[in-house]
């Protein structure tokens, strides 16, 4: 990727508004959280979400934890229960992430959901990411600044150490409190399911609310909440991989110029970025899903995507899609 020159700013509030202002260009701020240091994107600019897994290069598309000022922001865009009320009045602002469904009409990007119905939202509890929050008006997706695979960043300098010249600015929050990642409590299902331990435990959560699932549930394969291992959003019509030509009864996701005869296309980037159509994968899907089997459409073929950039993690994706249903798993 090319390098850019990664803005410094001091947690002051001439440093906070342009880090807000940044996030609005659709730019990659990394900031302080009480648990650690977040990369931070306009959760609603898939482009500005596409980046953050350029930045980190990240092999796969995760579902990524939106950050909201307050839990009144947060509940907008997810649907919350008598439960999620209760544990949000308990630990928020706080180093938990609730898994919850989507709103209709949630303006939150598909790509940072992994293209889920859930999404995973908290309210961090520093008061630099707070002013953050409000300045940059809308949710914020950050997953941890550092590189993919790497520790956990818990300082400015641990995040230049990793990203520097990668991203667009770091906000100098200073070394964070607690120090490991948020605790992530899926309550999109009857049973709360603790998925991640972190920093509110598991002894808290069920004080609040009874007894909590441990793991993944059962038979659940879909993947709700960052490092956890299994498949994401697949479409109802069977999906062919590495088309070069489209039969009557398919509907094409392209990557560049289409073969003839396509009848319902999605062009994921015509020119041929591999960040474009990671920005688009799963509106395409969803979109040929409906609109090919309006059309009367068997399958998905879906064009060869190159192992540049984010193409490994389009890639994989779509291999997540294609796969039997009974077969698609973990990695």
């Amino acid at each position: 990727m090319r390098a850019i020159m990664t803005e410094i700013l001091q947690a002051d509030p001439a440093g906070v508004t342009r880090a807000a202002e940044l996030l609005r260009e659709g730019k990659l701020v990394a900031f302080g959280t009480e648990t650690v240091y977040g990369l931070g994107a306009d959760a609603t600019d898939a482009d500005a979400v596409a980046a953050i897994f350029v930045a980190k290069g990240r092999p796969r598309f995760n579902p990524l934890i939106c950050h909201y000022p307050s839990a009144e922001a947060a509940f907008r865009d997810v649907a919350a229960d008598a439960r999620a009320q209760a544990v949000a009045r308990a630990f928020w602002p706080g180093p938990l992430t609730l898994i919850l469904p989507r709103r209709p009409g949630c303006p939150v990007a598909l790509l940072t959901g992994a293209g889920l119905d859930t999404l995973g939202v908290r309210v961090p509890d520093h008061p630099v990411a707070a002013m953050l929050l409000r300045q940059a008006g809308r949710p914020v997706a950050a997953p941890s600044a550092n590189r993919s695979g790497h520790v956990s960043p818990t300082s400015a300098a641990h995040v230049l150490d990793g990203l520097d010249g990668r991203i667009d600015a770091v906000l100098d929050s200073g070394p964070c409190a607690v120090g490991v990642e948020s605790t992530v409590l899926d309550l999109s299902g009857s049973q709360p399911v603790l998925l991640r331990p972190g920093g509110v435990t598991l002894e808290a959560l069920e004080a609040c609310l009874g007894p909590v699932q441990r793991g993944a549930p059962i038979g659940d394969e879909a993947l709700r909440s960052p490092g956890l291992l299994a498949s994401h959003y697949a479409p109802d019509l069977p999906v062919r991989l590495d088309a070069v030509s489209v039969a009557e009864d398919e509907a094409l996701l392209a990557f560049g110029p289409p073969p003839p005869g396509a009848r319902c296309v999605f062009q994921l980037s015509e020119s041929g970025s591999t960040a474009e159509a990671a920005a688009r994968l799963f509106e395409g899907l969803r979109w040929l899903d409906a609109e090919g089997a309006r059309l009367g459409a068997v399958r998905i073929a879906a064009m060869p995507i190159p192992d540049t950039g984010l193409g490994a993690a389009i890639e994989d994706r779509l291999r997540r899609a294609a796969a039997p249903r009974g077969q698609i798993g973990g990695e």
